[in-house]
């Protein structure tokens, strides 16, 4: 084994404490067990398949891992009927960003959609404040924990509803306290992203960038619509991109048009490993389309999406990909340089985080093996006087 292979091949302890960047994750699929039970019990809320933490966690994942994106997203109706209230909002997204940090993700941009938290009677501007003022909150006791983290929020609009434009607008507004961008998700057949064009054109003419859920469940036209209809900035999931490429017998592999254009532009794929296996956009961590990406030099990012549904974490997505690509400390900063490059915060921000925190972060822990084989070495020496 070379010093180069020692210094690249990361433990799990490793892949926890390495700065990550995470671009596609749902507040809504991210709920602490314990935290749905409490908000159960404090809203009145008794739809709840289980009231014991532990079994409604496995509740989450066995129900999420049917193989359909339909089924996966009726599991959202517990989440989000506990998220009606602004101190159960704040409450979430204060645990949200603490459990990121404590993860060991240094920059995060966390999606949820307004509309679905006002049955308790709050406006759409209530969500959007009491969600910033939980992320702040977390940030501030990750800071105290020994942990950094900054949280962005993506406000989305669902496909299948009519209030894009609203939520659009309502995204341009707090742009500059906390909003970092806008996106679409929900069920993609039938619900194509042309469907919300005025939503779309209204971010371009505002300078405003914006993610859309396309080529998940549904393939190539999704893709195409969201980029060349949509002018979308990154692909949510982004996936199915893989089935307009083709590998040869020989191990040759050709681009189609579409491809070609995601990855000559740079466009990121805001990929989900887990989540594809759960919705049955792959079969295996090791089938998964992420492995050529990344070997084709794609925009490919590593992302969680549902943490509770997924049972996943960004260190355990890393994990997962290690053992199934053999990946090293290399690979995981390549990522997330990636997603830091394509995150929606000013350029000369994101540049500071991949100078100041990300490669520093992965240049100590790639130099860990030299101190570990020092103290080996002088504790043999010792041995011998």
């Amino acid at each position: 084994m070379t010093s180069q292979t020692i210094a690249n091949t990361p433990t799990v302890d490793q892949i926890r404490r390495a700065p990550k960047v995470l671009l596609h994750d749902h507040l809504d699929g991210g709920l602490r067990p314990g935290t749905v039970v409490d908000l159960a019990r404090e809203t009145g809320y008794t739809a709840l398949p289980a009231t014991d933490p532990d079994k409604l966690a496995l509740w989450f994942h066995q129900a999420a891992d049917s193989g359909s994106l339909e089924r996966y997203l009726e599991t959202f109706s517990h989440t989000v009927g506990v998220m009606q209230t602004r101190d159960a909002l704040v409450r979430v997204a204060a645990e949200c960003a603490e459990d990121l940090a404590e993860d060991g993700v240094v920059y995060a941009e966390v999606r949820y959609a307004p509309e679905q938290h006002l049955e308790g009677g709050l406006s759409l501007e209530e969500v959007v404040e009491a969600v910033n003022e939980g992320f702040r909150q977390g940030e501030r006791r990750a800071k105290e924990n020994g942990h950094r983290i900054r949280v962005g929020a993506l406000l989305t609009a669902m496909r299948h509803a009519a209030r894009a434009l609203e939520i659009a607008e309502l995204a341009n507004r707090y742009r500059d306290l906390g909003v970092v961008g806008f996106d679409i998700a929900g069920a993609e057949a039938g619900y194509p992203p042309t469907r919300h064009l005025d939503a779309f054109e209204y971010l371009k003419r505002e300078n405003n960038h914006f993610t859309i859920h396309a080529g998940e469940a549904f393939g190539l036209p999704s893709i195409w619509q969201a980029l060349q209809w949509c002018g979308a900035d990154r692909l949510g999931h982004g996936v199915r991109i893989i089935d307009d490429i083709q590998v040869h017998d020989d191990g040759t592999v050709e681009l189609g048009r579409l491809a070609s254009y995601v990855r000559d532009k740079r466009i990121p794929l805001e990929l989900c490993p887990s989540s594809n296996l759960q919705t049955g956009a792959a079969a295996s961590y090791a089938e998964h389309p992420i492995g050529l990406l990344r070997r084709l030099h794609f925009r490919a990012t590593v992302n969680t999406d549902n943490r509770l549904m997924s049972h996943t974490g960004m260190s355990r997505e890393f994990e997962h990909l290690v053992e199934a690509f053999g990946y090293t400390l290399d690979d995981m900063q390549w990522f997330s340089v990636n997603a830091m490059k394509s995150a929606f915060i000013p350029f000369d921000e994101r540049l500071a985080m991949i100078n100041d925190v990300i490669k520093p972060g992965y240049a100590e822990l790639k130099s860990e093996w030299l101190f570990r084989q020092t103290a080996s070495t002088s504790g043999s020496a010792a041995a011998k006087d």
